[in-house]
């Protein structure tokens, strides 16, 4: 059986973003992984995505695309937002930390089975419960 990781936001906005050409290069590497990598993500995910793709970037992308892009992502195994996940990214974050996001971000990739997350916003190497913090881009 193929691993899960868990993709956080900014790897798929890398995906995207002509701004850092090595970073695009990167993200896209790694989101067409092999066989044996099965990439994760969550509503919360799907969400940040579009709205740091339409509004945050200096060449932002039509909304069109974004939504079209989002529908591509949600073909993937996606982890719904609901008030377990909520109250376990309270106790996560408060326990580690951290923000209540990257404490939801944390939780889903747990609750998907997911040994690492992918994310330049945490610290790599950090262990939050079951799941390895690793940036792909370091």
């Amino acid at each position: 059986m193929a691993d899960r990781v868990f993709v956080d936001t900014n790897v798929w906005v890398y995906a995207v973003d002509s701004a850092d050409p090595d970073k695009r290069a990167r993200a896209l590497a790694l989101l067409n992984p092999a066989a044996d990598a099965v990439p994760v993500v969550s509503a919360q995910v799907l969400s940040e995505f579009y709205v740091v793709v339409t509004r945050k970037l200096a060449k932002p992308l039509a909304e069109d695309a974004a939504q079209a892009m989002v529908g591509e992502m949600a073909r993937l195994p996606v982890v719904p937002l609901d008030s377990d996940l909520v109250r376990a990214a309270i106790s996560g974050s408060r326990e580690w930390g951290i923000s209540l996001w990257d404490g939801l971000i944390v939780r889903a990739a747990e609750a998907a089975g997911c040994r690492q997350l992918l994310s330049e916003d945490l610290s790599a190497g950090a262990r939050y419960g079951t799941v390895e913090v690793v940036n792909p881009f370091a």
